[in-house]
């Protein structure tokens, strides 16, 4: 059963982004492993060996974000009025009383910038779903804590 994440457009975007970059310095790496492949005896060839080492790295993630594009599920908010991926959303710990702004995401994109919080972290898991000035508690490793949703916006 293939299992597909949710992603917003534009990390969708990013992601096609990110592949279209890494095509472009791959014939340079295939370069180097040849060039380096030439200098002679393998066995104890350093740049070789690290050239086939950046060449199998840029492989393994190309592998790795075609499979991200190719399951990704790309998902509009459903409404600004609630949390869910796409929003921008401003949240009050209620503990300390500081503010923090994020986008909600999905786990792909979370880190591929600032204020990006993904939807199935203990805290992107707790809001979701729940409107501006509601109060959640969100239940993390380190212990629980309450946080209320100040606002709720199209990203």
């Amino acid at each position: 059963m293939v299992t597909y994440h949710e992603i917003t457009p534009t990390g969708l975007a990013n992601l096609k982004q990110e592949v279209e970059d890494l095509k472009t310095i791959r014939p340079a790496k295939i370069k180097n492993l040849a060039d380096a492949a030439a200098l002679g005896d393998r066995s104890e060839n350093a740049e070789y060996s690290a050239a086939k080492r950046e060449l199998r790295q840029l492989e393994g993630r190309l592998r790795y974000l075609d499979k991200l594009i190719r399951y990704a599920k790309v998902t509009h908010p459903a409404a600004s009025d609630i949390a869910d991926i796409g929003n921008r959303i401003t949240l009050k710990f209620d503990d300390d009383e500081d503010h923090a702004t994020y986008e909600l995401v999905g786990p792909a994109e979370a880190g591929m910038g600032q204020d990006k919080l993904a939807i199935n972290s203990p805290l992107g898991a707790a809001i979701r779903q729940h409107h501006a000035g509601d109060t959640v508690t969100v239940t993390a490793p380190s212990g629980s804590y309450q946080v209320t949703l100040m606002n709720i916006a199209s990203a």
